[in-house]
């Protein structure tokens, strides 16, 4: 059962190494792989969270606002980039045996897709977070960006 304490792995500092589909919606377009920086600070007492990650390699920083719906139980997660300054629509969803799945509609390149974001792997030193895109209803998914979390080393 998800709860507003799901997200607390994630506060603090981070670094991200990304893997990216250099288009998308095309599972052979190839992959950029490049490192960020990510600090997440709890809100709500737990029940949102917002962090933000430094993608130098893209030239822009992103933006992610958790909120945990206390009545359906379930989370809303809110992408920005700062290259647009817009906020994409929300994926829902929950956590349940240590995996957390949401789910949501958007538009990439003109065509309507259906947006899943997967975190697993989740532990005090580490974390995976994916999306994938479908453009049949989630019949088939392209998974097109992968991060993989891991505390900064302390020397």
């Amino acid at each position: 059962m998800s709860s507003p304490h799901d997200f607390d792995f994630l506060h603090g500092e981070w670094e991200v190494a990304n893997r990216r589909l250099t288009d998308f919606l095309q599972p052979g377009s190839g992959w950029a792989e490049f490192a960020g920086v990510s600090h997440c600070r709890p809100l709500f007492d737990g029940a949102a969270n917002v962090d933000e990650i430094d993608m130098p390699y893209l030239g822009s920083k992103g933006l992610t606002l958790r909120l945990f719906d206390q009545d359906a139980r379930l989370w809303s997660l809110n992408w920005s980039s700062s290259g647009t300054g817009k906020l994409f629509p929300p994926v829902t969803g929950r956590f349940e045996a240590g995996r957390g799945e949401f789910y949501g509609d958007d538009t990439h390149d003109g065509k309507e897709v259906r947006v899943r974001f997967v975190w697993s792997g989740v532990s005090a030193s580490g974390a995976r977070w994916e999306q994938a895109f479908s453009v049949d209803d989630g019949a088939s998914w392209v998974t097109n960006w992968t991060m993989d979390f891991t505390r900064p080393t302390v020397s």
